[in-house]
């Protein structure tokens, strides 16, 4: 009488249990995929800063034109100019948002010599460094 109940119960079929098998390992999948894209999302930013030019419109100033390439606004903190007269004194005031693939002109009170090297140099917040290297015009 006992093998006449183990004979009659039903189980599921080999295909059906493979299909949910399948069913739960996507779907856990998906859910960790999901979970660790939006761990990296915010540190996929990137900060890439520009020194497009230097002018230098009057004796007692320079101005830097500074461009964002990258994905993130770039906040600027110091700029510095090494040359004539070596600077090591913060020359920006105030610091600067760019936002990404923007550009900004900053001014600076410089005192500069005609046909002197100058070594420009840009500290951000995140603590990356750019440099410029220009030669003051002469006359």
């Amino acid at each position: 009488m006992k093998m006449k109940i183990l004979k009659s119960k039903k189980a599921l079929s080999p295909v059906v249990a493979s299909i949910i098998l399948i069913a739960v390992t996507v779907a856990v999948s998906l859910a960790v995929a999901i979970w660790m894209g939006s761990l990296t999302t915010g540190q996929m930013q990137t900060e890439s800063l520009h020194i497009i030019q230097v002018v230098f419109p009057d004796e007692s100033k320079v101005k830097v034109i500074l461009r964002n390439t990258g994905s993130s606004p770039i906040t600027v903190n110091e700029i510095y100019i090494a040359g004539g007269e070596d600077s090591t004194t913060n020359l920006l005031g105030t610091p600067v948002t760019i936002p990404a693939n923007d550009q900004k002109e900053v001014e600076l009170s410089y005192s500069w010599n005609q046909g002197f090297t100058y070594q420009i140099r840009v500290v951000t917040a995140k603590g990356n460094q750019y440099f410029y290297t220009v030669t003051a015009p002469t006359s």
